[in-house]
């Protein structure tokens, strides 16, 4: 439970036991932060995040939840402010990504990933405006093919696009509270979710787009993260393209 001490800030990261979001979830935990790490189905896999938390002597627990269940979602939130007393950092990195083509996508796909990637960021930034600390963040996730219009990402790209257009607009309704709401959206990473069932061909041609001539990693996406939840405090509404110059 609660250990009382009201400066250690706490934060949720949707997603965070694996790729990106564990990459935000140990970097957050570098500054000092209590870290709830959000898992949806692999619940093994956010115990091995809040373990090497730990281990590295931070402060973590796990939660789960559907993020597009408005009633997990709160159930999530009220053990995270249970557990740490507050809330100060909200992270939306839960998310998926189904490729195809838009003449041939099934439509079944796209409302699964309207689903998650949009009611899902939804359902949390609703949970997080209500809760969120005076002088605490809410970080949203987008995507740098939102410029890079790669073909087969139709449905993404519209899921992402939808995560930018709200995010300027909760900065905005949340005037007064000393919170800021932006958006990271990261280049081609090398994640799981983004490699799988590319060739190796097109990794390399990947790798050498960005002015860095290098895929970005889950580190350099949770150093923008860091950023926007700690020190950035006078950006705000806004999405930060973190992609090694690619777009």
């Amino acid at each position: 439970m609660d250990s009382g001490n009201d400066s250690t800030r706490a934060a949720l990261v949707t997603g965070g036991s694996g790729g990106i979001g564990r990459a935000v979830v140990e970097r957050l935990a570098r500054d000092g932060i209590a870290v709830a790490v959000h898992y949806a189905g692999n619940r093994a896999r956010a115990e091995e995040t809040v373990t090497a938390v730990k281990r590295a002597g931070g402060r973590a627990v796990s939660v789960s939840g559907d993020v597009a269940d408005e009633q997990a979602m709160a159930a999530a939130f009220d053990v995270v402010e249970a557990e740490f007393g507050h809330l100060d950092v909200v992270v939306n990195t839960a998310g998926i990504m189904p490729l195809s083509p838009i003449a041939t996508l099934d439509l079944d796909e796209l409302d699964r990933t309207y689903r998650t990637n949009v009611r899902g960021t939804f359902v949390v930034c609703q949970q997080a405006a209500r809760r969120v600390r005076r002088g605490g963040a809410i970080v949203n996730f987008s995507t740098s093919v939102t410029r890079l219009r790669f073909p087969s990402y139709g449905a993404y790209v519209a899921s992402k696009g939808a995560v930018e257009a709200m995010t300027p607009v909760l900065a905005r309704e949340l005037r007064g509270r000393d919170v800021t709401v932006n958006a990271v959206a990261p280049g081609p990473t090398a994640t799981p979710l983004f490699l799988d069932g590319k060739d190796e061909a097109t990794i390399e041609n990947l790798t050498k787009a960005a002015p860095l001539e290098r895929l970005g990693t889950p580190q350099d996406i949770a150093e923008a993260v860091a950023f926007l939840a700690g020190p950035g405090r006078w950006v705000n509404g806004q999405v930060l393209f973190a992609n090694g110059g690619l777009a």
